[in-house]
């Protein structure tokens, strides 16, 4: 256990902190209970939306292809995304209560940083896929089987466990004291504790982008050739039904693509290298980057994906009939 709060020599240093303060959306604290209405239902939609989505891929047979299968992960991911973030957020919005202890500021971190992680590597693995039965159909199934879904799982999964863990053990380590323990934002970040220490915090600073640009940087090209080969091959198919049917099958995986990562581009470099953003917009804008994903993909997915909208109709249409 921590030992309890102590001054160090400098009276406005903190040793040790066993807990910190979320202050919510800095600037906005009087009106965080009607912001918390729009978090509260995007989280709700996003929770439903989602269950859904799990619900069918694996009650349909027809649906256990890795398309669905890594649709169906990066569901759970959603869930698990949202789950760790909004409840506390609530309770800092609706009920006043915005303390998190030391450690679970560190667990909720380490959770943030690594479903990100493992969004990204399973967006990866989804345009490989695409890539893979647009280019080569034949060889598809071959290729992406069973055994290969799972390694793909197992890898995007401990990759961004084992990357992101390391930030955790350097604030625990190496950081000692901060000059407050009051952190301007909804949920723990990793920049917004490290920006809280009273030491050098270079070594903290150099490995989250060394992270960032690991996982996130490398997967980013990686997606986008994937994506350039794809068109290319679509745009040379001969009849134009074919490169319809072809190009609508990546339509829900682009779109969701571009909202990913436009908004964490955004959330990524305010928070290390612009200044004169104004704290709130920038702290809205991480929140919402972290809650639309959730509460977008499976309404993407399922009117733009035509076996998970019909799987949909059925489940509602059988409700209202009974």
């Amino acid at each position: 256990m921590r030992p309890k709060d102590t001054i160090s020599i400098s009276n406005t240093t903190v040793f040790m902190p066993s807990e910190f303060t979320l202050i919510g959306i800095p600037g906005l604290e009087s009106v965080q209970c009607w912001i918390g209405i729009p978090f509260c239902a995007m989280y709700l939609i996003a929770m439903i939306g989602n269950s859904l989505l799990l619900i069918i891929i694996t009650t349909e047979r027809s649906l256990h292809q890795p398309m669905y299968i890594f649709l169906g992960m990066l569901g759970v991911t959603d869930i698990a995304l949202s789950t760790s973030i909004v409840p506390k957020m609530l309770g800092i919005f609706w009920f006043h209560v915005p303390e998190i202890h030391f450690d679970c500021c560190l667990l909720q971190m380490w959770l943030i940083h690594t479903l990100q992680c493992t969004e990204s590597g399973i967006l990866l693995a989804m345009a490989l896929d695409r890539y893979v039965a647009i280019c080569y159909p034949l060889r598809h199934a071959a290729v992406f089987s069973h055994h290969l879904v799972i390694q793909i799982a197992a890898v995007v999964t401990l990759r961004a466990a084992i990357l992101v863990a390391p930030c955790l053990v350097l604030i625990k380590l190496r950081l000692q004291f901060y000059h407050t323990t009051v952190i301007s934002h909804s949920y723990c970040e990793h920049m917004a504790v490290v920006k809280l220490a009273a030491e050098n915090i270079r070594v903290n600073k150099i490995y989250g982008l060394f992270v960032a640009f690991t996982v996130t940087g490398l997967d980013i090209v990686l997606i986008t050739l994937s994506y350039i080969q794809i068109f290319i091959i679509v745009f040379h198919l001969p009849q134009k039904e074919a490169r319809l049917k072809a190009f609508n099958t990546c339509v829900a995986h682009i779109c969701v693509f571009l909202q990913f990562y436009s908004f964490g581009f955004f959330s990524f470099f305010a928070h290390r290298f612009d200044s004169h953003i104004p704290p709130y917009i920038h702290i809205l804008f991480s929140s919402t980057y972290l809650l639309v994903p959730p509460f977008l993909n499976p309404l993407v997915y399922g009117a733009k994906t035509k076996q998970i909208r019909v799987h949909m109709v059925k489940i509602f249409c059988s409700k209202n009939l009974l």
